[in-house]
């Protein structure tokens, strides 16, 4: 699955936790959040839409703040991401609640990194079935 494809099935799945995700379609989207993430910080700076709180950087560029792009961008793609991320842990055999290990302070989200890094189960499982087809 190309990044292209992966961007258009999650959102096509905005909001669907059943089934599975494969780790290309995973890892794409992630880097379309990234590239998102880089942009909309972009645009909250040369626009001015950051709330600094007294730091700045290079060019007056906002250290610390929130901008209202990102923060919209953020909220707009928060239950996709949600919502891919299960389908991951799907596709390694797992239960979409282990997401929720996420809250633990830097122990969860290396937990989560190892799943999500981990090669699909072949073929079906309990949550479906294989969202590569067989592909490795």
């Amino acid at each position: 699955m190309g990044f292209g494809e992966a961007i258009k099935t999650v959102f096509g799945k905005y909001a669907k936790l059943e089934g599975r995700a494969s780790r290309s379609e995973f890892w794409w989207w992630y880097l379309f959040l990234f590239i998102l993430g880089i942009l909309s910080t972009i645009i909250d700076n040369v626009f001015h839409t950051t709330i600094n709180y007294g730091a700045s950087g290079i060019f007056g560029a906002s250290i610390s703040g929130v901008g209202w792009i990102g923060t919209i961008v953020g909220l707009a793609l928060l239950i996709p991401s949600i919502c891919v991320s299960v389908r991951r842990l799907h596709d390694t055999d797992r239960s979409g609640w282990w997401w929720w290990i996420s809250i633990i302070c830097c122990i969860g989200s290396l937990i989560l990194l190892v799943f999500y890094l981990q090669p699909s189960t072949p073929g079906p499982n309990r949550f479906g079935p294989d969202p590569s087809g067989g592909a490795i």
